[in-house]
C-alpha cells in the first residue's frame, strides 16, 4: 500500500496576558479540540495516495503535504498578588486549542475490496496519531500551569511577569521536544504498520 508516511504539526504560543491584581491563587486549564476534514477521491490505492499528496494539509516551511495534521495553539493569562512588599502569582489560566485535520474519502462505494477495509484501518491510524498530538499538548498545558503557579515571588510584578513569560516559553520548548520525539517514533514505524494493515485487509477479503 503506497500511502504516504509524512506527519505534520504546527504550534503557536499566544503570549500570556496580565490581568491586574488578584486576591487569591487558583489555576485552570481549558482544552478545546475541534475536527476538520479535506475530501479525497479515487478508486485505487494509487489514486488515494495521489489525492493525499495533492490535497492533504501543508505546514509552514514544508514542501510536501500530509495525510493529516494537528494545529496547536497555547495561550493563557495570569494575575498577581501584592503582599508584604512582594509580588506573587495569583490566578493562572492556560488554554490549549487543537484542530485535528483528517482525510475523508468520497468514492468508497465505487471501490473494490480490499481497499475499503484497508482505508478504514489507515484512516483510524491517522486519527489515532493526530489525537495523540492533542493529548500531548493537553498534558503539557497542565505542566505549564503547575510550573507558573509554582514560581517564587519577586520584588515587583514586572519582574514576575518576565518570569512567567520565560517559563511559558520554556514549557513550549519541552512540549515541542516531546511532540518531535513522538513523531520520530511514529515515522519509523508508519510504513511497516501500513504494510501490515494492507496485508491483513487482503486476507480478510
Amino acid at each position: 500500500m503506497p500511502f504516504a508516511s509524512r506527519l505534520a504539526r504546527t504550534v503557536t504560543l499566544v503570549p500570556f496576558l496580565v490581568c491586574g491584581i488578584g486576591q487569591a491563587a487558583s489555576a485552570e486549564v481549558v482544552a478545546q479540540r475541534t475536527f476538520s476534514y479535506f475530501d479525497i477521491r479515487g478508486n485505487t490505492a494509487d489514486d488515494l495516495d495521489a489525492a493525499l499528496n495533492a490535497r492533504g494539509p501543508a505546514t509552514i516551511g514544508a514542501s510536501s503535504r500530509h495525510p493529516g495534521a494537528t494545529r496547536i495553539k497555547f495561550g493563557g493569562q495570569a494575575t498577581y498578588v501584592q503582599n508584604d512588599g512582594r509580588c506573587h502569582i495569583g490566578d493562572v489560566k492556560v488554554t490549549v486549542d487543537t484542530q485535528i485535520i483528517l482525510p475523508r474519502w468520497q468514492d468508497r462505494r465505487g471501490a473494490k475490496p480490499p481497499l475499503p477495509a484497508v482505508w478504514d484501518r489507515l484512516a483510524a491510524d491517522i486519527r489515532r496519531h493526530e489525537e495523540r498530538h492533542a493529548e500531548i499538548a493537553k498534558a503539557h498545558a497542565y505542566l505549564m500551569e503547575k510550573a507558573i503557579l509554582a514560581l517564587r515571588s519577586e520584588r515587583t510584578c514586572d519582574e514576575l511577569q518576565d518570569k512567567v513569560s520565560a517559563e511559558s516559553a520554556r514549557a513550549i520548548e519541552l512540549h515541542d521536544a516531546d511532540q518531535e520525539r513522538f513523531d520520530r517514533i511514529e515515522a519509523a514505524n508508519f510504513r511497516n504498520r501500513m504494510q501490515r494493515l494492507a496485508k491483513r485487509g487482503a486476507q480478510k477479503n
